[in-house]
């Protein structure tokens, strides 16, 4: 690849990482935290309860601290908690 097509290829992944990143930040405002009904290895972020940092690390299905997004005014429904769990 030379500099001109590797200079196009850094922009383009720049344009499209730009627009992902504010579609998600749109999504996000319909959306809720959800608890205990993430399965293992498939939560949004950290535990509420601190023994995790990050997405995809719960160690369990529905785990009461880990959480998913849904859509508002659907996770009671799914079996969570709109509020996460006591520490």
């Amino acid at each position: 690849m030379n500099k001109r097509q590797a200079l196009i290829a850094a922009a383009l992944a720049t344009v499209c990482a730009a627009s992902v990143g504010t579609a998600a930040a749109a999504d996000k405002k319909d959306q809720e935290k959800c608890y205990g009904i993430a399965k293992a290895g498939q939560n949004d972020c950290a535990a509420a309860n601190g023994t995790h940092s990050c997405s995809g690390q719960a160690k369990m299905d529905n785990a009461p601290g880990d959480w998913k997004y849904v859509a508002k005014g659907t996770c009671e429904k799914a079996g969570g908690k709109v509020t996460p769990p006591a520490k």
